[in-house]
C-alpha cells in the first residue's frame, strides 16, 4: 500500500519524527521506503565543477569563495570536450546522471551559458540525466535548459531561513526560493536540500525540512549533505557531525517526502561502509560517485561498486518516475 504525499506538515508533527529513539526512527523510514521505492536501487550520479573557484559569494563552508584563502585553484570554465568526456567515464563505471556545477552568483546571458547549453545537449545525448547547479537563474534561462535537453537543476536551501544569514549576505533565502519557483515553472526536476555541520540547532534541521516538505510539490531530490570543513573557510574549525545526527536527517526526510530521492551527498568519504548501509536502510537511495565531489574529497567508483555488491544494491537506470504530488 503506498503512502499519500503531505505538504501540510506543521513543524509539532516533523519534531515528533525527528526526535524519535534513532532504531524506531530507522525502521519507520526504511518501511515507508520499502512501500515506495524499489528500496535496493541507489542511484549514482556523477558531480563535476565546470568552473572553479573565483566565486563573488560568501557561502561560509564553500571554497570557492574568491574571499576566502584556501588551496582552490581557480580553473575556467570547461571546453564541452572535456565535459563528454568525464560524462563518459562516469556512464561507463554505472552513473546514470551528471551533476555540473559552476561557481557563479548566477546565471548570465553570454557566451559561458550557450557553452554550458551545449555541454547539456551533448550529455543528454548520451543518455545520462543532466542536471545542473550553476546559482541564481531566471525563469527564460531556465527554459533554455529544459530546451537544451537538461532534466534536473540543484539549488540547495542549505539551512533554516532562520540560521540562513549567519551563513550566506550576498544572496537571501528568499532568493533561493525564487530560483526554486523558476526551476519549477519550467518543468524541470528540482533537486534541493541542504547541510549539517553549519553550527545549526536540530530546530534549525527540522525547520529546514519543513521548508522543503510543504513546497507545492516536494523535490524530486534531496541532497543531504555532511559539512566537509575546508582550511581557509570561516567553518574550517567546525566538528564533524556524527553519524547518527546524519541518520536522523536521512530518516525524517524519508518519512516525510516519501517518493523523493534522498541523497547521501558530501562527506560520505569519512563515512564506513556500515554507516552508508545505516543511511540507505534509513532511505537514502542515492549517491556521488567519482573521486571528487566539486572540490571536496569522495569515494572512487570502484569503491562504490564493491559496497553495491557486498550490500546487494543494484544501480538505478536514468529518467525513473519524479515526484508528482
Amino acid at each position: 500500500m503506498g503512502i499519500t504525499l503531505r505538504n501540510d506538515w506543521t513543524l509539532e508533527e516533523i519534531k515528533d519524527i525527528y526526535y524519535r529513539p534513532l532504531l524506531d526512527l530507522i525502521f519507520e523510514a526504511a518501511s515507508v521506503h520499502r512501500q515506495n521505492k524499489a528500496y535496493s536501487e541507489v542511484q549514482i550520479s556523477s558531480l563535476i565543477s565546470i568552473k572553479t573557484g573565483g566565486c563573488k559569494e560568501d557561502c561560509a563552508y564553500c571554497p570557492q569563495a574568491a574571499r576566502y584563502q584556501t588551496d582552490i585553484e581557480v580553473e575556467p570554465l570547461m571546453t564541452v570536450e572535456k565535459v563528454k568526456a568525464r560524462a563518459e567515464v562516469a556512464k561507463a563505471n554505472g552513473a546514470s546522471r551528471l551533476c555540473m556545477g559552476a561557481a557563479w552568483r548566477e546565471v548570465r546571458d553570454n557566451k559561458d551559458f550557450d557553452r554550458v547549453l551545449e555541454m547539456v545537449t551533448e550529455v543528454n545525448d548520451m543518455g545520462l540525466e543532466v542536471c545542473c547547479t550553476l546559482g541564481m537563474l531566471t525563469y527564460e534561462q531556465a527554459e533554455r535548459l529544459k530546451e537544451a535537453g537538461c532534466f534536473a537543476y540543484n539549488h540547495n536551501i542549505d539551512t533554516s531561513s532562520d540560521k540562513y544569514g549567519d551563513i550566506i549576505t550576498t544572496r537571501t533565502f528568499d532568493d533561493r526560493i525564487n530560483t526554486l519557483n523558476n526551476v519549477r515553472k519550467a518543468k524541470l526536476s528540482v533537486c534541493c536540500g541542504g547541510i549539517v555541520g553549519l553550527g545549526e540547532t536540530d530546530d534549525d534541521r527540522v525547520k529546514m525540512l519543513h521548508t522543503l516538505s510543504t513546497m507545492e510539490v516536494h523535490p524530486d531530490s534531496v541532497p543531504i549533505n555532511r559539512l566537509v570543513p575546508v582550511e581557509g573557510t570561516p567553518l574550517q574549525d567546525n566538528q564533524i557531525v556524527p553519524i547518527d545526527e546524519v541518520l536522523r536527517m536521512i530518516a525524517t526526510a524519508r518519512i516525510i517526502m516519501p517518493k523523493s530521492v534522498v541523497r547521501l551527498s558530501a562527506g560520505r568519504n569519512e563515512m564506513s561502509v556500515a554507516e552508508q548501509a545505516l543511511c540507505f536502510m534509513a532511505g537514502a537511495n542515492s549517491i556521488f560517485a567519482g573521486e571528487k565531489l566539486l572540490t571536496t574529497p569522495n569515494p572512487d567508483f570502484d569503491v562504490d561498486m564493491q559496497m553495491f555488491k557486498m550490500l546487494g544494491l543494484t544501480p538505478r537506470k536514468p529518467f525513473k518516475e519524479a515526484v508528482s504530488n
